[in-house]
């Protein structure tokens, strides 16, 4: 199987070596134009962040300081979004929008805005962006220019040399002081051939030193004009906690549409049977019994439903026993032979553990529904602080957490406790999804 995806990928795989095709690729001349644009581009912010800072500062003595030192801040910060912009589209870079300012305490008003601009961090990294961009870019442009620009002219000579004597009237290009006559025209097949092979090396060369440029470009876009880290947690965590509501709602609604279908209808129906019992007990005692003795088996089944709904909520074997037993009990009842191993020292948070039984309950329920498999194995062992879990089978594959299907909704549930899903699953088989969980014990 090794030796087929090797071959896949051999197919896969461009004949033509890499450092042949950098010099024609597109992202060489995205990220070339990139370093070209920079140097005007960090002029002019430059200029603007000196100019209105010194001038606020200055200022800060009267009222005027602060408002000037503010739109500052709001004009870097715009062109902060240009230089996104510019980073997503030749640099194939995602980078996230900062966060906006925010007042304390909700307060609005200018002032309290101005206040929460001045003191925002972004702001500054901004500010310092528009300070350590120029020199940089200054010296981008210009060893990026002049590699790809030397070297190209160099290797496309032969193309052209014969312009020297027929236009400027000198045997070839020159190389060397002029004004002294120690150059060296370069007028001959062999200085002509070597001139060809230094230009050639330069060009194949400067594809990677305009990459290796752009990536310092990348770095400081990603880590001055992004939000910073604190700030993309709050986000996570304000996104899982909407996970976790919508999650919990969507159960509370299956719990009460379960309840109402199943369980309460049969109460219903079961208390008017009873009735009609007790109304034929004296008239007719034999249909009165056959009547009570359905109830008895419709109470029977109403047990049976409010059983699978407790489990359904909490089975009571993982809160007695733990995940093990637990486990082994779900691959019983699986119509797929299941294999379940758990080795873990001791049981994590019962959050946690609630988790992984569901998690585990999903996936065999998708592998007796949807995966036509013949065999399948669950593990669950402990690495570290984490806890994981793999559920293997040798059905038909296929499976992805992509186009809103039940693993990507199972994948959201796990990502809002820190958690992590994983689908390999081919075409043809076998699929393994391998689940990630904090432990927490």
């Amino acid at each position: 199987m090794a030796m087929d995806y090797g071959r896949a990928e051999a197919r896969r795989s461009p004949r033509v070596p890499a450092v042949l095709r950098a010099p024609l690729e597109g992202r060489t001349w995205r990220e070339f134009l990139y370093l070209l644009l920079s140097l005007p581009i960090a002029v002019l912010t430059f200029s603007f962040a000196v100019t209105m800072t010194t001038a606020g500062i200055g200022m800060l003595i009267t009222f005027v300081g602060v408002p000037v030192l503010a739109a500052g801040l709001v004009g870097v910060r715009a062109l902060g979004a240009v230089e996104r912009a510019r980073a997503r589209a030749l640099l194939r870079v995602e980078i996230s929008e900062p966060e906006p300012v925010r007042a304390r305490n909700g307060k609005r008003g200018l002032m309290p805005w101005v206040g929460a601009l001045l003191k925002s961090s972004v702001s500054w990294r901004h500010m310092l962006y528009a300070l350590l961009h120029l020199p940089w870019a200054i010296a981008a442009f210009t060893v990026s220019l002049t590699t790809w620009s030397v070297g190209w002219l160099l290797f496309l000579y032969p193309a052209y040399s014969w312009m020297y004597p027929e236009w400027w009237g000198q045997p070839g290009m020159q190389i060397g002081d002029s004004e002294h006559g120690a150059g060296l025209y370069v007028d001959n097949p062999f200085e002509i051939g070597v001139t060809c092979a230094a230009g050639l090396l330069l060009v194949l060369a400067a594809p990677w030193l305009i990459r290796g440029l752009a990536h310092v470009d990348r770095l400081l876009v990603s880590g001055l004009l992004g939000p910073s880290r604190l700030a993309e947690r709050v986000w996570e965590l304000e996104e899982d906690r909407g996970v976790v509501v919508d999650t919990a709602a969507a159960d509370l609604r299956r719990i009460e549409r379960d309840l109402h279908d199943g369980a309460q209808a049969r109460l219903v129906a079961l208390a008017m049977d009873l009735g009609l019992a007790k109304e034929k007990l004296e008239e007719d005692p034999e249909a009165a019994a056959r009547m009570v003795d359905e109830a008895h088996g419709e109470v029977k089944l109403a047990l049976q439903e409010l059983r699978d709904l407790a489990r359904g909520i909490h089975p009571a074997i993982l809160t007695d026993r733990g995940l093990g037993p637990a486990l082994s009990a779900l691959a019983a009842r699986c119509t797929v032979p299941v294999q379940a191993e758990v080795d873990l020292p001791a049981r994590p948070a019962p959050a946690i553990e609630g988790i992984a039984y569901f998690t585990v309950s999903e996936l065999l329920q998708n592998i007796s529904k949807h995966s036509g498999a013949r065999s399948a194995r669950v593990d669950v062992w402990r690495s570290a602080d984490r806890l994981l879990l793999q559920v293997w089978d040798d059905g038909r594959g296929g499976a992805s957490t992509a186009g809103g299907s039940g693993l990507a909704g199972l994948a959201e549930r796990l990502g809002s406790v820190d958690g992590l899903l994983v689908v390999r699953s081919p075409e043809g088989g076998p699929t393994t999804v391998t689940a990630e969980l904090p432990w927490r014990g």
